[in-house]
């Protein structure tokens, strides 16, 4: 397994050089990503039902307030038999079986993250869909410059853009651009991966973010 070579362009799209992605992270094939897809799939479901409240409630008939008289006497009138007005089948009644309060949130270890990020962002740079751009924008925001420099590598398609938490004023420029997707580094994760057709990584979002890749395996180690 090589590493990979991935594009550097500047704020108009022009190539202005290349780096090298580990292959641990980027280089893994396209098989191997499909065998994996179950593994990516459950990270993904149990991320999205970790960032669900879970703060839904209804009222059972013991929660509703009144009822407490049996509504008219058990025989005799002719009509069905009922023990309170907040019963189920009553207007106003309790709800069986609703939904209480619950938390979602399913353990999924860590390794199984890291693994999962690696596998999609594979299949990212498999299909060319993954690249480092220079904004050019240090000086001052501007939505217009990361516009410009975005375009000619996403072709305004929906993209998870890369940023280290130096890059202010990058973050500043993309924040408002409708396909974009802005996020630090140290937060990247699989869905964000997933559901984005292009990553792209500025020059100081990339290496904070094989920095980071690169303590817990020197801890390992």
């Amino acid at each position: 397994m090589a590493n990979v070579t991935l594009n550097v362009t500047d704020n108009q799209g022009n190539a202005t050089g290349t780096v090298e992605a580990p292959a641990e992270i980027f280089g893994f094939s396209a098989e191997e990503v499909q065998s994996r897809i179950p593994l990516i799939h459950q990270v993904v479901v149990a991320q999205r039902a970790a960032a669900r409240q879970g703060t839904h409630a209804t009222k059972t008939r013991g929660m509703v307030s009144g009822g407490g008289r049996k509504p008219w006497k058990q025989k005799g009138t002719g009509r069905a038999r009922q023990g309170s007005i907040r019963a189920p089948q009553w207007y106003h009644g309790g709800t069986v079986f609703g939904p209480q309060p619950r938390d979602y949130s399913q353990r999924t270890p860590k390794k199984m993250k890291a693994a999962a990020l690696k596998y999609v962002l594979s299949d990212r740079a498999n299909a060319g869909r993954l690249a480092v751009v220079d904004f050019g924008v240090s000086e001052a925001p501007s939505t217009k410059a990361a516009v410009a420099a975005l375009t000619p590598v996403t072709e305004n398609k929906f993209t998870t853009v890369v940023l280290s938490r130096e890059n202010v004023n990058e973050w500043l420029s993309v924040r408002n651009i409708p396909t974009v997707h802005p996020i630090f580094a140290d937060q990247l994760n699989t869905y964000d991966v997933v559901t984005a057709q292009y990553v792209v990584f500025s020059k100081e979002g990339f290496d904070a973010f094989l920095a980071a890749k690169a303590e817990p395996a020197a801890k390992e180690a």
